[in-house]
């Protein structure tokens, strides 16, 4: 059970506060409410690109790693389909560097045009060297635009086209900023050694005098059942084939998403699971094989992709697939798979909370998505899960009208 106390500041900045004294350290962690899902279509990639230019510099504070290094700190950040989160980690009796620090970041970066430059080019270039230049770099760029055809999960995190982050131009980023990284936006969670009258005091005297912003009120489209199966072929010069199958899943806050999550467990968890042992191990179809789920907070997707052995046909590594998906429609899981893959989530969880910075990310996301309280929830969601469940989901979701498919065919 992890124990928090909440309070909310005048300008709406929540404030979370988690005390463990058995660790020299603090962590310092703001979420935004924004992720890629919340960009103008026209517009993509500027979430990302926001993570970039919030190490810039900011209003006061014209170097952000220096004072932190002195302060013996570390941070770090990342950008999701969802949101956008903010870390810092440092010695408990220095943690007022940090207050400083990101609510200078928060009242306005310096915004200029060489930090807009040299970041636009860091994004980039990390754009071509991942998803232009890597082989199979494209390949979740085209299964995204044949799964989603009107929600903004039809781009990744980096953008849809290397040209949006390319003209981003100053006042589109200044415009953004202020939209989104308010302090009525934000989520502020203060863990390790502190009292959280020590969090009031320090949360008041760095935060309280921002202006809080217009709450912002996301109604994005809502992708509709898809009804017909999409398919799509690309050559590239990668190594091998390579496969890849999504189907469309239920919403991070449904009691399916925990029934999926499960599901990507028995098919692809490991050396025992089932996709490994008959496409890998048995067959001898598959190099790698994996299915798994991006966790999004809207309606997400379950995919499964695998590299196929030099001179196995695309056909044949499909059908093998298909017989392994029709057995889970089929016959409901022994209890004894069920278990072990609960008993594997419940040590993934316990592993997860023995970290304050994680512990500190976990509120503040399931704050995000509700209420903080509901991290305390999740091992009792898994635990209710019946093999029932995973018969009728599998049957739910692995319908041929709800998948996309890409084959993904090496020129060699």
């Amino acid at each position: 059970m992890i124990q928090f106390e909440k309070f909310i500041l005048e300008n709406g900045l929540r404030v979370l506060v988690h005390k463990d004294t058995s660790t020299p350290m603090a962590v310092v962690n703001i979420m935004y409410d924004v992720g890629a899902r919340d960009e103008d279509p026209n517009k993509t990639g500027f979430a990302h690109l926001f993570e970039h230019l919030m190490f810039g510099g900011s209003i006061h504070i014209e170097n952000y790693d220096e004072p932190l290094q002195m302060a013996g700190g570390d941070n770090n950040a990342y950008t999701t389909q969802d949101l956008t989160n903010y870390h810092i980690q440092l010695p408990a009796e220095n943690i007022e560097t940090a207050f400083w620090l990101e609510s200078d970041r928060m009242l306005s970066l310096a915004f200029s045009e060489k930090s807009l430059d040299v970041q636009r080019k860091v994004v980039c270039e990390e754009f071509k060297e991942h998803y232009i230049n890597k082989p199979y770099g494209d390949a979740w760029h085209k299964i995204r635009e044949l799964a989603y055809k009107i929600h903004p999960y039809r781009w990744m995190i980096i953008g849809k086209d290397l040209s949006h982050v390319e003209n981003a131009k100053l006042e589109d980023v200044k415009k953004f900023f202020f939209k989104f990284y308010r302090p009525v936006n934000a989520i502020l969670v203060v863990a390790g050694n502190v009292t959280t009258e020590q969090v009031k005091q320090l949360s008041e005297k760095w935060f309280g005098d921002i202006l809080p912003g217009e709450k912002y009120h996301r109604n994005l489209p809502e992708e509709p059942a898809q009804t017909k199966a999409r398919k799509m072929e690309v050559k590239a010069d990668v190594p091998l084939d390579a496969f890849y199958k999504c189907w469309h899943i239920s919403s991070r806050l449904d009691h399916r998403y925990y029934v999926v999550d499960l599901l990507t467990d028995i098919l692809s968890g490991g050396g025992s699971s089932r996709l490994y042992q008959s496409l890998v191990k048995e067959k001898k179809l598959f190099s790698s094989i994996e299915c798994y789920h991006f966790g999004t907070l809207d309606k997400g997707l379950i995919a499964i992709e695998g590299k196929l052995v030099k001179g196995v046909k695309m056909e044949a590594a499909e059908k093998a697939i298909n017989e392994e998906l029709e057995k889970i429609k089929k016959e409901p899981i022994s209890e004894d798979e069920l278990q072990k893959v609960k008993n594997k989530t419940e040590s993934t969880i316990a592993f997860e909370d023995m970290t304050v910075m994680n512990r500190a990310n976990s509120l503040a996301f399931y704050e995000l998505l509700g209420d903080a309280a509901l991290m305390n929830q999740e091992l009792e969601k898994y635990n209710i899960v019946t093999a029932e469940d995973i018969l009728k989901e599998s049957n739910t979701v692995f319908r041929e009208e709800n998948s996309n498919t890409l084959y993904y065919y090496s020129n060699n």
